[in-house]
C-alpha cells in the first residue's frame, strides 16, 4: 500500500491514493480552516470503517440484516509520549437478537486489520529525503 500526502497551505494537507483524495486540516481553534478531519480523526475513521467492514462481512455470511449498522469510535488522549491511549469501538446492529451473533460480531471485528495493527505495534522507519541537486 502506498499513499502520498502533499502540503496545501496553512496546516492543510491532501492525502492521495489510487486516485482518491482526502483533505486533512485542523479546526479553526488549532490554526486551520476546518476543511477536513484531523490526523487523529482519520485514525478513528480507519478503525471504525474497518470494524464496520468486518461486522458486515460476518452478518452477510449468515444472511443477517446489515441495514442500520453503525460504528462509533471513541478515543482518549494519553501523555508520555502524547498519543491516543485508549479506544472504544461501539457496534450498533439493530436486528441482532442472539447472543452467539453478538459474540460473532465481536470476534469478526477483532480480525480488523487496523485493530490488529494498533494492538501489535508495527515498526516505523522515518527517512528524510531531499531532491537531487542538478
Amino acid at each position: 500500500m502506498d499513499l502520498r500526502v502533499t502540503y496545501k497551505d496553512g496546516v492543510r494537507f491532501e492525502a492521495e491514493t489510487r486516485g482518491h483524495r482526502i483533505e486533512i486540516d485542523q479546526p479553526i481553534t488549532g490554526g486551520g480552516q476546518d476543511r477536513g478531519m484531523t490526523p487523529p480523526e482519520l485514525l478513528l475513521a480507519s478503525l471504525g470503517s474497518c470494524a464496520a467492514y468486518y461486522a458486515v462481512e460476518y452478518l452477510r455470511a449468515r444472511n443477517l440484516p446489515v441495514q442500520g449498522l453503525e460504528v462509533k469510535v471513541h478515543a482518549e488522549k494519553a501523555t508520555g509520549p502524547v498519543r491516543l491511549g485508549s479506544f472504544l469501538i461501539e457496534v450498533l446492529v439493530p436486528e441482532l437478537h442472539e447472543e452467539r451473533h453478538v459474540e460473532g460480531v465481536k470476534a469478526a471485528v477483532r480480525k480488523c486489520l487496523i485493530h490488529n495493527t494498533l494492538l501489535h505495534a508495527p515498526s516505523i522507519e522515518i527517512a528524510v529525503l531531499q531532491p537531487a541537486t542538478i
